[in-house]
């Protein structure tokens, strides 16, 4: 089964690590606080201070304010209007924190790190700034439906990519938050991007040719994924 992913998605035997195949069981289930600024408690806070320093108080409570601001009585950002602003604001907040590879922060190949690591170290790449929105946009209410992991390759570099795409609309070309492009633009734009295979909490769809294709697998597929939300599921511990 591994071959067979290695093979459709073309990704090079450097990278095939990320999708270690876990069998095809039902994902974990998922949790609504997952992941959210506001299941970040006094005790976790305590515990990345610890981690990474008093400052990590200051950047977690930035981070809770920046969400309770924008979106104070909570309501679900499901109008097109809210939408777009949503995702204006959070992909500008998110991008202000600093890339840093994974090997320079986290002394490891490939780390994919939770929103309250990504904001209390301060540093993220790729993966991690897509993460962190994503999360963001599914705390504003944002139709889990509507976002998609991407992974991709690019012109200008030989090194894998992710960016996060937003369905207005199921059969909608998605717009694409991406850390190294700063405004939000229609994936028509972005003929740099070759998409391999994307995801969200519900499933794996790998690409043909195109944001969408046939053939959905369990995003449990991916090593990295289902380590993820192992941690995030440990961080509502706290």
């Amino acid at each position: 089964m591994l071959e067979v992913l290695r093979t459709k998605l073309g990704i090079a035997r450097a990278t095939a690590v990320a999708l270690t195949v876990i069998a095809l069981a039902p994902a974990i289930a998922a949790v609504a606080e997952l992941g959210f600024s506001r299941s970040v408690t006094a005790v976790l806070v305590d515990h990345y201070a610890t981690l990474f320093g008093n400052s990590a108080r200051r950047r977690l409570n930035k981070w809770q304010k920046f969400i309770q601001t924008l979106n104070p009585g909570g309501e679900p950002a499901d109008r097109a209007l809210d939408a777009s602003r949503v995702l204006g604001r959070v992909n500008d907040f998110v991008n202000r924190v600093p890339w840093i590879s994974d090997f320079e922060h986290w002394h490891v190949i490939d780390y994919w790190a939770t929103p309250a690591e990504t904001f209390a170290s301060d540093g993220d790449d790729c993966e991690d700034f897509v993460i962190a929105k994503y999360f963001a946009l599914k705390e504003f209410g944002i139709p889990i439906e509507r976002l998609r992991f991407v992974y991709v390759r690019t012109r200008q570099s030989s090194e894998s990519h992710m960016v996060l795409a937003y369905y207005a609309k199921p059969e909608a070309i998605p717009l694409i938050l991406d850390n190294l492009f700063g405004r939000i633009v229609p994936a028509t734009e972005r003929p740099d991007l070759t998409p391999v295979y994307s995801f969200n909490d519900d499933y794996l769809v790998l690409a043909d040719g195109g944001f969408a294709s046939q053939g959905k697998l369990t995003p449990m597929l991916i090593r990295q994924w289902k380590e993820l939300i192992e941690k995030l599921q440990r961080e509502l511990r706290y």
